[in-house]
């Protein structure tokens, strides 16, 4: 029995989980929707999904697992959309950036007996330099090498959220159970805050009485701090800060201490503390890049024991798999 997974949104990280189940038809069977035509016609042209939904409709009805790969601005109103049209025991996945609040709309909107589970993922440690963004930017090994935090409602069936688990597995990657609380505030920290920050960088220094000469000789260091603004629509990176608000606050009023602190060592022209202290940064930096790119993270506990396949944990929570006698066989079982 394969499991029908329905995939709502085909940017970079939707199309990415199609490219990357593609390989593993013996268990998954995927169809995908995107409101954009544009986006439909290259995946389509990419092959990203086995079968393309013309709507939401026709992507769910049948979906045992639906994944919502979504900007934040779109998740409240698919959700609201879909809710109703999900069939029981599926369980709905969202990979967006603020957990919390998608977890109260789905706690809210969604039918009993159909489960929330949020993923947040952290890509492979090889893409960090890609420029690309949206579907160009979609690949198979997106995921690999990856970790992806887990995180659910306390209402959520242990069953789903190791459906869940098994198909973060199935993508290259490794998951790992974190609080919903947590995520946002690790999110606004490193999301929200690189392309807020960019996006102040950017107007203080558009914004400068002699911008029209300034922008003659900006060059590299200007276009690189404006980096994360790329591919970022404007009313999803407002949304992102508004239904996080708290910590984009909180991470807000860190980053302007840090700059009104920097700046104090600059004005009193202390030449040894500001070389120390970038001198540290950078170091900091350095062993970031290299402990992300082994992906050795000891402060994070992996699930290494053996996870059934992914359509007998489908099995398990329907509760077909005694039913009718279906599981993970044991060693030995095929021997006469």
């Amino acid at each position: 029995m394969t499991v029908k997974i329905g995939i709502i949104g085909l940017g970079q990280i939707g199309a990415s989980i199609g490219l990357a189940l593609a390989s593993r038809k013996d268990q998954v069977t995927t169809i995908g929707y995107d409101k954009s035509a544009d986006v439909t016609r290259k995946a389509h042209k990419l092959e990203v999904v086995e079968n393309f939904a013309h709507n939401l409709y026709a992507c769910v009805k049948e979906a045992d697992l639906v994944i919502l790969a979504l900007p934040i601005d779109q998740v409240y109103e698919t959700l609201e959309s879909i809710a109703q049209k999900i069939h029981e025991g599926a369980v709905v996945i969202d990979t967006a950036p603020a957990k919390q609040v998608v977890a109260d709309w789905a706690k809210g909107l969604l039918p009993s007996n159909r489960h929330y589970v949020g993923l947040t993922p952290a890509l492979n440690p090889l893409l960090l330099n890609e420029s690309a963004h949206g579907i160009d930017a979609a690949r198979a090994d997106l995921f690999e090498k990856g970790l992806v935090a887990v995180t659910a409602l306390h209402t959520t069936s242990g069953e789903a959220i190791k459906l869940a688990t098994s198909f973060v597995s199935l993508l290259g990657a490794r998951a790992y159970f974190a609080d919903l609380a947590e995520v946002d505030g690790i999110m606004a920290t490193v999301s929200s805050l690189p392309a807020l920050a960019a996006a102040a960088l950017t107007e203080t220094v558009t914004g400068q009485p002699g911008w029209s000469d300034i922008r003659k000789l900006a060059g590299r260091p200007f276009a690189d701090a404006m980096r994360p603004l790329e591919g970022v629509d404007a009313t999803t990176l407002a949304e992102a800060a508004r239904q996080n608000r708290v910590n984009t606050v909180r991470v807000l009023d860190e980053y302007i201490a840090t700059l009104n602190s920097m700046r104090d060592e600059i004005e009193g022209d202390g030449k040894k503390s500001l070389e120390n202290r970038l001198e540290r940064i950078q170091n900091g930096r350095t062993q970031w890049l290299r402990v992300r790119a082994d992906g050795d993270w000891q402060a994070i506990e992996s699930i290494e024991q053996e996870i059934p396949t992914f359509s007998d944990l489908w099995m398990q929570q329907l509760g077909l798999g005694k039913l009718i006698g279906l599981g993970q066989k044991k060693k030995g079982d095929d021997q006469s």
